[in-house]
């Protein structure tokens, strides 16, 4: 019977390359559904259909991205690094920005938002801060992952 093999140096790295992604996939996780929670607090009436099916996307986005991240895919850290800015980006323009378009659900503005409270302001921020954190750990693996 063959004695068990020590993992190599490069798959003990990788694993550890991996965990701060993880641990970030979780964070941003945790914060899409406090922003969802509180978008069926406010009522999803108050949001455009633009709104509400680029939000669509963004969730199934995030859900192959979370998938990718928890099962070590080569592509996870791309992944992590497009939804998570594009997540950051987006979640920026639509509640920090004054109202500029269908796809503002501004949180300011002459068209402040319905039953926005403090909870609204922290899920938002909560989102965009996790949605760079996803970004920048896709990074962070993407280099260690190169090396």
């Amino acid at each position: 019977m063959a004695a068990p093999t020590a993992p190599n140096s490069s798959a003990v790295a990788t694993r550890r390359a991996a965990d701060p992604l993880r641990v970030a996939g979780v964070v941003f996780a945790v914060a899409l559904l406090v922003h969802g929670a509180d978008h069926f607090r406010r009522g999803m009436e108050v949001i455009t259909p633009e709104v509400f099916w680029l939000g669509n996307l963004q969730i199934a986005l995030s859900i192959v991205t979370l998938v990718l991240v928890f099962r070590g895919h080569r592509w996870a850290p791309v992944f992590a690094i497009v939804t998570g800015f594009a997540s950051a980006i987006g979640f920026s323009a639509a509640h920090l920005l004054p109202h500029w378009s269908a796809f503002s659900d501004a949180f300011t503005g002459a068209h402040h938002a319905p039953h926005v409270t403090a909870f609204s302001w922290f899920a938002a921020c909560f989102e965009i801060v996790a949605g760079l954190a996803l970004g920048i750990a896709g990074l962070r693996a993407r280099r260690a992952g190169a090396s």
